[in-house]
């Protein structure tokens, strides 16, 4: 017979609900779907929030039967006009969480949000970062530089770009032979990793208090 607590054990059952914002492949959204499916992240996504009509992230949202907004800033006449519209169907579907995945637009923390907006950076942050610091170019950047390391960074997003508390970092090498690449697919997996875990656990935080 178990002698865990009833409200321990619902609370280890209650789904994180994640509404997740993408501009890309979708790459990192398809990991945390797998992460829900292998029982390491206990979640569920009510919407998916792509800053790109052509993104491939939408489709392949669509495909594992998820609902998809596209909300593009420049079908707004201001920021503010854009920021008010994303947060409002944001909060329509009342997540626990907003994850970031490989999403490029600046989107100011709407205070309703504030500490519940997690995004993960492909560099060892505070290295490598800031406005224009994504994708290729952070792997770029690390090379150029001559580091002997990089890896991935979990923070909690605030109105700057790729700042905030840091939650998690994972390490990888720079290895001598390698390209963008090479280095790129490394930190990849590194990132697969760390994000469903930095989320289940920041998550159950929130859900405990």
């Amino acid at each position: 017979m178990s002698t865990e607590h009833p409200s321990a054990a619902a609370e280890r059952e209650t789904p994180l609900r994640l509404v997740v914002l993408l501009s890309g492949g979708g790459r990192t959204l398809l990991n945390l779907l797998d992460a829900v499916e292998q029982g390491r992240l206990v979640a569920e996504v009510p919407l998916v929030i792509s800053s790109r009509r052509t993104a491939a992230g939408v489709q392949r949202a669509r495909d594992a039967g998820l609902e998809v907004e596209v909300i593009r800033a420049r079908d707004f006449p201001d920021k503010a006009a854009f920021a008010a519209h994303q947060t409002a169907r944001i909060l329509a579907h009342a997540p626990d969480l907003v994850i970031m995945a490989g999403y490029l637009v600046h989107y100011p923390v709407p205070g309703a949000l504030e500490g519940r907006m997690l995004n993960i950076h492909p560099s060892l942050l505070p290295r490598h970062g800031g406005r224009g610091c994504f994708g290729d170019r952070v792997h770029a950047a690390v090379l150029d530089a001559g580091d002997s390391e990089s890896g991935c960074t979990v923070h909690v997003v605030d109105d700057e770009y790729d700042h905030g508390p840091i939650l998690a970092q994972t390490r990888v090498p720079v290895l001598p032979d390698d390209d963008v690449e090479r280095l790129a697919a490394r930190v990849f997996e590194a990132e697969c990793r760390t994000y469903p875990r930095v989320i289940a656990e920041y998550g159950a935080r929130l859900l405990r208090d």
